[in-house]
């Protein structure tokens, strides 16, 4: 029996517990809002918001209104500060950097033993088990993961208290187990310098027998790009002949799934979507022929979501399917009803899946198109079909008003592969999106509203250049997809050698 055969036997309980995310989701989020509000009663927040005196959903409900980032920002810092007994009880020492706000560059998000045990560990658990539930002749153990992470940094000088990427907290803090099976060595995948660490991961890589791999699409194709130029080698099972799985996040799969494909041609690969944030762990796609998610129920995070079209939050029993909602979240690392950022759709409320559609600072909506990520992905998808091309990145961002009193959509991608005809390319996502989204559609109605969407053709590594100049090559940072301000893509033309 194969390694994996034996290991296989641990997962057996979870795979059984996960079917009650099938009908009784309600049940288990009511179990862990209680839980919750329990745990934190005593905390200075859980005092100053009766937690004490909490009953049930409606009562958190009148005790708590909606936060975002800047509100709880000063408790925040207090935390890192070294106080304990603020959001969550006892003393917080890790602090996920997560991408600025309005008035910061950085959040930095709590993250308590609590949470590193009840959520992001017990997602990438979860994975495995539902990955061996669906493929029983997986030998998924008996080779190397490779698992990419970031960096981290001391927290205000604080013994024993660190700020970085999620990936670096997790890979400091995993069981010591686990680095028997995984790569790269745990000081080579804590490297700060993307560079350095991607030519070091991949020499340490290419003779391990990898049969898994995690992270971020965009710098795991990074790290695979630079070990085919050491070893020479077409495609990754010429290195990896045992490849089957990668699980991975952070960034949507749709721009890079050719170049994977391209990348590894063995039969025995497959793909799965985890939702996991600095904020928590949400979800997995339980599903391979299915592209939603499943959202996890059970872990220390009591779900609301807001409508997108207007309303008060509502509790997971209450949403309905065909939706736009931005998340908000209650968790164990002491974020309450915290506004993520995130706008999700479900597909399904039985059991209850979901796909990301965007962030709700990602849009662009600059005339009343109401464009969303989703819409932009499923555009360029489509494009890429009709034309063979292949996209790195891109970014998005509205013209107010050209030289000729004009408005339009510009767009700035960078093609893996270009499109022979880039006004042909132009054409197919505008009409693509005009199909899919009919707020956008009226605006383009004539040329009236919006004038033809144009492409700029980004030179190559242009998004890695800007992220580098930022210090945010690797990692979990990635490119805001679209915008209504012109920021980012102006700093990226200036980049490129193009002034708008």
């Amino acid at each position: 029996m194969s390694i994996t055969g034996i290991v296989r036997k641990v997962f057996e309980s979870r795979q059984r517990e996960l079917e009650k995310h099938q009908n009784g989701g309600e049940t288990l989020q009511r179990a862990v809002l209680s839980r919750l509000v329990a745990e934190a009663k005593d905390t200075e927040y859980g005092r100053s918001h009766a937690f004490a005196a909490i009953k049930g959903y409606e009562d958190f409900v009148k005790q708590n209104s909606v936060n975002t980032y800047e509100e709880m920002k000063g408790s925040i810092d207090r935390m890192r500060h070294g106080e304990a007994d603020v959001l969550w009880p006892g003393r917080v020492r890790w602090y996920a950097k997560s991408s600025g706000t309005t008035n910061d560059k950085s959040k930095f998000i709590p993250v308590s033993q609590e949470g590193l045990k009840r959520m992001h560990y017990q997602g990438g658990f979860d994975a495995v088990a539902m990955y061996l539930r669906n493929n029983p002749k997986s030998k998924i153990f008996d080779g190397r993961a490779l698992i990419l992470g970031g960096s981290h940094a001391p927290n205000y000088n604080l013994k024993d208290s660190l700020v970085g990427d999620l990936s670096a907290i997790l890979i400091e803090n995993i069981n010591p187990l686990a680095n028997l099976v995984r790569v790269p060595k745990k000081k080579t995948a804590l490297i700060g310098d993307f560079e350095i660490k991607r030519d070091k991961i991949a020499r340490e890589a290419m003779n391990k027998n990898v049969t898994n791999i995690s992270g971020v699409p965009s710098w795991m194709l990074s790290v695979l790009t630079r070990m085919m130029e050491i070893t020479g080698k077409k495609h990754l099972e010429e290195v990896w002949p045992n490849i089957e799985m990668f699980f991975h996040g952070g960034v949507a799969f749709t721009p890079y799934r050719k170049q994977y494909e391209q990348l590894i041609t063995s039969p025995r690969m497959h793909y799965m979507e985890t939702y996991n944030a600095s904020e928590g762990f949400f979800g997995l796609q339980d599903d391979p022929t299915d592209k939603s998610m499943l959202l996890m129920l059970d872990y220390d995070v009591f779900y609301e979501f807001i409508p997108m079209d207007g309303g008060d939050p509502v509790p997971l029993w209450a949403v309905e399917t065909g939706k736009n909602y931005a998340m908000v979240i209650s968790t164990c690392c002491g974020l309450w009803r915290y506004e993520i950022g995130d706008t999700i759709q479900f597909t399904s409320t039985n059991p209850y899946k979901f796909i990301i559609t965007g962030r709700t600072k990602h849009f662009i909506n600059a005339f009343g198109e109401e464009l969303i990520v989703d819409n932009a992905e499923k555009g360029l998808a489509y494009a890429c079909e009709q034309t063979g091309a292949e996209i790195s990145e891109y970014t998005a961002a509205p013209v107010f008003m050209d030289a000729n009193a004009k408005c339009r959509h510009q767009w700035l991608i960078e093609f893996a592969k270009r499109p022979a005809d880039l006004q042909q390319f132009a054409e197919l996502l505008d009409k693509h999106l005009q199909e899919i989204n009919s707020d956008y559609e009226a605006k383009r109605y004539k040329n009236i509203t919006l004038q033809p969407l144009e492409i700029i053709e980004a030179r190559q590594n242009l998004f890695n250049d800007w992220l580098k100049q930022r210090g945010k090559l690797g990692g979990q940072h990635k490119v805001p997809r679209l915008s209504n301000s012109r920021e980012t893509i102006e700093q990226l033309l200036g980049l490129n050698g193009f002034n708008g």
